[in-house]
């Protein structure tokens, strides 16, 4: 097998589908898209108009944009800082389980396969005013029913919740696996010198796994970026835009609107926001976590 990838006629047989590929569904929709963001079209017609910067010219000055990109934000502020250090402490605490471990991996797993318009629906029901879940149990306690999707101040909050819903399970077993593949010498061997559960957790399992943690982090940036499925299922972003997030501000233009040189724009500045935030995460943060060998 060596010795055929070594002639260059088979290597280019191999290479050159998934080449063809890359061309077609990745590098020139990036193009295609730069192209029309600096036009005027429709998306039908077969007249398309070039009107230069215009298109981000409209867009850094809309308000309802700038609203969107500080949507972004909140799902990465609550991805980073409220999701993945939930998914360390459940895969820490599964991790330690003796019994049905497999079963709590499916179990938190589960989300993470189900629809996004079926965990809308699902946590709808749960947010509704007058039967959701969540007013029942304030019910309990003298609380008013909280308007938890039409209510500006709470509309958003209820999004995040629901999105790290889906997928912490995601991570956890990412994040799961990585704990259960540290050799379990290096554990015995600190109970032994009497270190408590909690001091190897935090001083032998968490820095043997920020690597992975590294990469959980990332995915969460590059998944809160191009979140648009559970707005769309739950709120449409609304009430008042106050949910819209940049990818459904796209659609909203491009698909609904019919300003596919605008959606196009959106979409080139959607794809340099990320291309920003994820290089300088690997810039200030990544690079310092070492390749950990055990």
């Amino acid at each position: 097998m060596n010795k055929a990838l070594r002639n260059p006629v088979v290597f280019t047989l191999f290479v050159v589908p998934a080449l063809i590929l890359f061309l077609m569904f990745f590098i020139y929709p990036i193009f295609s898209s730069i192209y029309y963001s600096f036009t005027s079209w429709n998306g039908v017609s077969a007249t398309v108009k070039y009107t230069g910067f215009s298109n981000y010219t409209k867009a850094f000055g809309d308000e309802r944009f700038w609203i969107s990109v500080k949507n972004n934000g909140w799902f990465i502020l609550f991805s980073v800082f409220i999701q993945v250090p939930l998914i360390v402490i459940f895969s820490l605490l599964i991790a330690n389980v003796k019994k049905l471990k497999g079963l709590y991996k499916t179990a938190v797993f589960m989300p993470s396969i189900m629809s996004t318009a079926v965990i809308g629906i699902l946590w709808g029901f749960i947010y509704e005013p007058n039967i959701g879940l969540f007013n029942k149990l304030l019910s309990l306690v003298g609380i008013n029913p909280v308007y938890w999707l039409s209510d500006e101040r709470f509309a958003m909050l209820s999004i995040l919740i629901t999105n790290a819903w889906q997928w912490t399970g995601f991570y956890i077993v990412m994040v799961l696996a990585a704990i259960l593949s540290i050799p379990g010498e290096l554990d015995e061997a600190a109970a032994i010198d009497g270190a408590t559960r909690f001091q190897r957790a935090t001083r032998i399992t968490l820095p043997l796994i920020v690597p992975i943690i590294s990469v959980v982090i990332m995915l969460s940036i590059a998944g809160a970026m191009k979140a648009a499925d559970i707005v769309i299922v739950m709120t449409k972003g609304g009430p008042a835009g106050s949910t819209e997030v940049m990818a459904t501000y796209m659609i909203k233009y491009a698909i609904t609107n019919f300003k596919y040189g605008y959606g196009n724009a959106i979409a080139v500045l959607i794809f340099a926001f990320t291309l920003v935030v994820t290089v300088l995460y690997q810039v200030l943060i990544a690079r310092r976590t070492e390749r950990v060998e055990y």
